[in-house]
């Protein structure tokens, strides 16, 4: 059983690791994109409007797949004044109910996110001109992201030796190497 936990949390932090290296990237984007527009403002007046739009897509980008990583730091919002109460079985089984409701929240999101994001092809940007269906697809795809990483979590948590202490605490293999 032990087997499955370690595999779990292996996966998880693999994936969090791709994860966080796209977040970065984004986040150099949106800087250099930032930078570029206060120039085109202030210093060089060029006439280039797509940083704002471009900054927004970025950030909005960014944001919703770094809740994944959250998830894989236990990092989430969790009932820690209940959950820290309990005895060791019970906690067991709160943290699995707890990534099993966030499990069923992020693949609504994911399912409804599909059809936001296939409307949102029928819509264009306003200075791109670009269907709005790119921009709108962070949603199902940072909530995919967000099901796979409670999934492996919770697999964790069902199947680990230690029970977790806390709803925010970091799972115990996570401190290892």
């Amino acid at each position: 059983m032990g087997d499955i936990a370690t595999t779990a949390k292996r996966l998880s932090r693999r994936v969090n690791w791709l994860v966080e290296r796209i977040c970065v990237a984004l986040l150099v984007l949106l800087v250099l994109d930032v930078w570029l527009g206060v120039l085109v403002r202030y210093v060089i007046p060029l006439p280039l409007t797509f940083t704002e739009e471009l900054a927004r897509y970025l950030m909005i980008w960014m944001a919703l797949l770094a809740v994944s990583s959250g998830i894989a730091h236990r990092e989430h919002i969790g009932v820690a004044f209940v959950f820290e109460r309990l005895p060791a079985a019970a906690r067991r089984w709160l943290a699995v109910g707890f990534d099993v409701i966030g499990f069923a929240f992020f693949f609504a999101l994911f399912w409804y996110g599909l059809g936001f994001a296939e409307r949102g092809f029928s819509r264009l940007t306003m200075i791109y001109a670009m269907p709005k269906g790119y921009a709108f697809a962070g949603v199902p795809l940072a909530a995919a992201m967000a099901c796979v990483q409670l999934a492996l979590i919770g697999l964790h948590d069902f199947f680990a030796r230690d029970v977790p202490e806390a709803v925010s605490a970091p799972t115990p293999d996570a401190r290892v190497g």
